[in-house]
């Protein structure tokens, strides 16, 4: 059975047994601690609240076997050789012994004058869904959906909509960085109760709080 920790905002970390992943460890996030003793990262897209380049280039240079998968784009970027692979919806891959599928392909509209940009989502092991910053809901069954709460491209109603879309038993948040205590607790409520209406049960993950999966 895996372990998930929930850092700040997006980064989360994956770890069961002696091998470990980490997903979106941004400028927000404890990278410090979500990149110990890590042996692969999975990057959903180029903005720094989810990438930290220059933090990952220095793990990526600590460490010679630490390997990243992350969109065309930013991975053509990252300047990492072969630490870097580049991946895109519809493939399939192995990541420290994690089985990954990739769906979306895009970032979520913020207005029509920003450019939409690569935006990958990751099924980790056929259970935990990390869709970035999209509500592209998987064509695969979700065990625990990592649920983007608030962002500029996003409304309650819409995180609502995808949470119950994707019809995991369980949802944790992620992408709250930008929320105070207030705004927090209004956008749970609404999740936790429509929610669980539709068979999802939403539970408020502390920052580096640890739960299995």
């Amino acid at each position: 059975m895996s372990t998930l920790t929930k850092f700040t905002h997006s980064c989360v970390r994956l770890d069961d047994g002696d091998r470990s992943l980490v997903i979106d460890p941004g400028a927000f996030s404890e990278t410090d601690v979500a990149y110990d003793g890590a042996d692969a990262v999975l990057i959903t897209h180029e903005h720094p609240d989810h990438v930290n380049v220059d933090a990952l280039r220095a793990a990526a240079k600590a460490d010679p076997r630490l390997r990243v998968w992350a969109p065309p784009n930013l991975a053509a970027s990252l300047e990492l050789g072969d630490q870097v692979v580049a991946v895109a919806p519809g493939e399939s891959f192995s990541a420290a012994g994690f089985d990954i599928e990739v769906f979306g392909g895009q970032h979520a509209v913020i207005h029509p004058t920003v450019p939409v940009i690569q935006n990958n989502g990751y099924l980790i092991d056929g259970a935990v869904y990390h869709p970035g910053d999209s509500f592209i809901v998987p064509t695969k069954p979700v065990q625990l959906l990592l649920l983007p709460l608030h962002a500029p491209w996003s409304r309650t109603a819409e995180v609502i909509d995808f949470a119950v879309s994707v019809r995991a038993p369980k949802a944790v948040q992620i992408h709250d960085g930008l929320l105070n205590p207030l705004g927090l607790s209004f956008v749970e409520a609404h999740v936790t109760r429509i929610g669980a209406e539709h068979g999802v049960e939403y539970t408020h993950a502390d920052t580096q709080s640890t739960f299995a999966v």
